[in-house]
């Protein structure tokens, strides 16, 4: 085939030149990618298929996968209700923890852009619990809100007040999972802060010319024009409460006086299930029981949901992107 003849102008000049690409021309670029290639497929597309062979077998790491079908997905929908209540779970912690989260971390964005003198100070602070290691951070929440020697409830009785059992008692439990999230939540205040600064001053000093409040001028300007990390902001934490793991596990297992975190049933989920989430069912199931067949179907289930939500945030996020640059 003749290739197609393309024409260049240069200094208001014409010329027609012929474009015939080398034989071979994609080796090279093919090669410098190789490595990066290799990863991907060796870390990512293998351990993905393989996850989702797994997912229809019987396989306990041992013995010869046994082809089930869908028995593991008929098993996780309808059969395991410990699989049910730590999917409970883990949707409480993901409507509570994007609200709360975004909320909180808003507000506290839009004092700290306020804030003139010792402006870089209060935003360290911020930070800084984000930078601590999650274990090391629901180790400490769970001796603040020990319900007998804790500071928090200490405080509280100053006021007459009786604390709760905090991570013992089941209706607490995940309300105090949900402080410690949010405590850890200055990364997400740092990213919408950075939102809000960069917001046009004129549209603030024109709606003041027109008379409206702060209020008013936060909620017309400042939300519509930050909606694109707020969007941001709520797939971040959507995957954070699907994901959530090391502390639902940590705080049940200081909160039960048990140093065995991966073993023992009195300790996963303890009080009563009530930390009992998704991960942490998922993880007892493959590397516990060794019914690594079940975790897999289990895992495809938490990918699929995650896929969905990102899926279609990315795409209102993209549509208010598209929103933002019309206006």
């Amino acid at each position: 085939m003749t290739a197609a003849p393309h024409t260049t102008h240069v200094a208001g000049s014409s010329f027609t030149r012929w474009i015939r690409p080398r034989p071979g021309h994609w080796i090279r670029p093919l090669a410098f990618m190789a490595p990066a290639l290799a990863g991907l497929a060796l870390f990512v597309v293998y351990p993905l298929l393989a996850l989702v062979y797994y997912s229809f077998t019987r396989y306990d790491l041992l013995n010869t996968p046994v082809w089930v079908g869908l028995r593991n997905y008929v098993f996780l929908l309808w059969g395991d209700p410990l699989a049910r209540k730590a999917a409970y779970n883990t949707v409480w912690l993901v409507v509570v923890i994007t609200v709360l989260r975004l909320v909180f971390a808003t507000g506290v964005a839009a004092v700290l852009v306020r804030v003139r003198n010792g402006a870089g100070l209060f935003r360290t602070l911020i930070y800084l619990p984000a930078l601590a290691p999650p274990v090391a951070a629901t180790l400490a929440f769970t001796f603040l809100f020990n319900p007998g020697t804790g500071p928090v409830n200490t405080v509280l009785s100053w006021f007459g007040v009786s604390g709760p059992l905090w991570f013992s008692d089941p209706a607490w439990a995940k309300p105090a999972l949900t402080l410690l999230t949010l405590w850890a939540s200055g990364e997400l205040i740092i990213i919408i802060m950075a939102g809000m600064l960069d917001v046009p001053g004129e549209l603030y000093e024109a709606a003041s010319l027109d008379g409206a409040g702060s209020v008013r001028r936060f909620w017309h300007i400042t939300l519509p024009a930050i909606a694109p990390v707020l969007v941001f902001g709520v797939i971040n934490s959507i995957i954070l409460g699907l994901q959530y793991f090391t502390q639902a596990v940590v705080a049940a297992s200081v909160a039960s006086g048990s140093a065995d975190i991966a073993g023992s049933r009195r300790v996963i989920g303890y009080p009563d299930n009530s930390t009992l989430t998704f991960p942490v069912w998922l993880y007892q199931q493959g590397f516990h029981y060794y019914n690594m067949g079940y975790a897999s179907a289990m895992s495809i289930a938490l990918f699929v949901v995650s896929t969905v939500f990102t899926v279609f945030f990315v795409h209102r996020l993209r549509r208010a992107s598209h929103a933002e640059e019309m206006a």
